[in-house]
């Protein structure tokens, strides 16, 4: 496990290299919202479609779901609680506070997670990445972790959850991959290899945005007292609560294994721009997701070793 995080670790590393020599006819944030821009509306897309049109969809549907669904809620009243303790002995300002609360509580299950169940399980874990974050997490995100953000924030613009969810390609993705499944419509053969030849530029893509996303300078050391708790929190403590939930759903095996590591992937990176819309403090969720995704590297390898069956 240590040795495919060693190699995840190169391919962001490329991403983050090619922010500071990218060619200047474009800025790096162009550079970085055209490549996220293409995973997003075409190569996620299809590779939802390549693999939800035909996935079974049965009880281990709900079952993802809900251990997703479960990690969020403890991650969250962890945090909730901790910042309740913090604020006794330290000044917290809101707009932090909003921030802290979104980086514990949504994990990089697919931006990260895909790439790495993938190597570490298999092209199967596909389908459970997207079961697990598109069934619970991002639908999650844009409607009660958007609301979240709203009354932390200091912004004026307010959002219906139900048009942030429209706006979403994946997510129609998801709705037209399962009426195709369920009207049990065949996959044509040419269709299903062009599918399959775009999912492929996912994974490699995906690890270099996350590169390109991750804002190294703005960790701190004076940060430490308040990243801490959403390094704990996201990567140990909500875990073994999904871990729980999972075997109480009857989970066992690699399908065990994907769920919890994908419920231990560090904070997720699209909440930043959550923060930008609400006011929230950009820089402290960015120095999250950098020392995170770093601690990351140790914390997956250990649930790894302690999850095999």
């Amino acid at each position: 496990m240590l040795a495919v995080m060693l190699q995840m670790a190169l391919l962001i590393a490329a991403g983050m290299l090619w922010q500071r020599l990218a060619p200047g006819h474009m800025s790096a944030l162009s550079h970085r919202r055209a490549l996220t821009d293409l995973v997003f509306y075409i190569l996620l897309p299809a590779l939802v479609l390549d693999i939800l049109w035909q996935a079974p969809f049965d009880a281990s549907t709900l079952a993802f779901a809900m251990t997703a669904l479960s990690r969020l809620s403890v991650a969250a009243l962890c945090m909730w609680l901790t910042l309740q303790l913090l604020q006794r002995v330290v000044t917290i300002s809101r707009a932090q506070q909003g921030a802290l609360m979104l980086a514990a509580t949504f994990p990089n299950a697919t931006y990260l997670g895909l790439p790495v169940t993938s190597e570490v399980l298999g092209d199967w874990t596909h389908e459970i990445v997207l079961k697990f974050d598109l069934f619970a997490c991002t639908p999650v995100l844009l409607t009660l972790g958007m609301l979240m953000a709203q009354s932390y924030g200091q912004s004026e613009h307010q959002t219906h959850p139900v048009k942030e969810l429209l706006k979403v390609p994946p997510l129609w993705a998801l709705l037209l991959a399962t009426l195709l499944n369920l009207s049990h419509t065949p996959q044509p053969i040419m269709i299903g290899h062009a599918l399959h030849t775009l999912a492929g530029g996912v994974v490699p893509l995906m690890l270099i945005a996350l590169g390109m996303s991750i804002r190294w300078d703005t960790f701190k050391l004076k940060l430490i007292p308040l990243l801490l708790p959403v390094c704990v929190i996201g990567l140990l403590i909500a875990p073994l609560a999904a871990r729980y939930t999972a075997i109480a759903l009857g989970l066992y095996g690699y399908q065990l294994t994907a769920c919890v590591l994908l419920a231990a992937m560090p904070t997720m990176v699209f909440g930043i721009v959550i923060c930008e819309r609400y006011r929230l403090d950009g820089a402290l969720y960015a120095a999250a997701v950098f020392l995170s995704t770093l601690l990351s590297m140790g914390s997956l390898s250990l649930w790894f070793a302690l999850l095999q069956p």
